[in-house]
């Protein structure tokens, strides 16, 4: 997978720079990147804060968390009904 250029934090700063008045083209110019780069940015991070993005990430991390531990309960809940099913 492609290593990302430039990070969250540094992809809000230069939304910010957007909305203090720069335009587009001047932004992909400056930041050496495509202006449809800059619209799809502006429409993932779009009024976000950093501590907000990092907030976000916390909370996806977690919910991949435990999405795992619910997939390991079922399997072994399931594995246990298997067990007990059978005639011994």
């Amino acid at each position: 997978m492609k290593k990302k250029r430039y990070s969250e934090e540094q992809i809000i700063g230069i939304l910010k720079e957007n909305e203090t008045g720069m335009s587009v083209e001047q932004l992909a110019r400056k930041h050496d990147v495509a202006a449809g780069t800059i619209y799809r940015w502006r429409n993932q991070y779009g009024g976000m804060e950093v501590n907000e993005l990092k907030k976000m990430k916390g909370l996806e991390e977690e919910n991949r968390r435990l999405k795992r531990l619910v997939a390991d309960l079922s399997l072994d809940n399931q594995m246990l009904k298997d067990i007990n099913s059978k005639n011994w």
